[in-house]
Formats: C-alpha cells, structure tokens, sequence
C-alpha cells in the first residue's frame, strides 16, 4: 500500500511533506524552523502549535492527516517563555 505524503504549511512559507505519525519537531526542522520546548511531558505548554486553528502540544502530538488537505502550522508565542 502507498504512504499517502501530508502537505505541511509552515510560517516561514516553506511547505514540507510528512507521513502519518511523524514527530513535529524533526519535520519543523526540516522546514527550518524550531518548536519551543520545556518539560516534554505536554504539561507546560511551551511547545504548542497551532495546526489549521486547533491548538496541539506538539511534544505529545503526532502529525495526522486532516480530511486529505494540507496542514497550515502557525507557532505559538508565549511572554513568559
């Protein structure tokens, strides 16, 4: 069966493609760009993302296709991080 390529928007402007399952920090390094990180445990938020307007704690978050279209990712900025 063909792995099926998901289509990344980054907002740098750079489109990548992943596979189902991936990790969002080695694709965002692939694009050039770096996710913040804290704990690593989803607990303190540093590393959310938001992905087509839902936000996910990238670091307890695979990449998962949304209904065949391209993901569009926006980071999230924290003041206090």
């Amino acid at each position: 069966m063909k792995e099926t390529k998901i289509k990344i928007k980054w907002p740098n402007n750079t489109e990548t493609y992943a596979s189902e399952g991936d990790d969002w920090f080695s694709t965002a390094e692939k694009a050039g760009l770096e996710i913040p990180t804290g704990c690593l445990t989803g607990s303190c938020g540093a590393c959310e993302i938001d992905v087509n307007g839902e936000t996910i704690r990238a670091c307890i978050s695979d990449i998962r296709s949304r209904k065949k279209c391209f993901l569009k990712v926006s980071l999230t900025t924290d003041p206090f991080w």
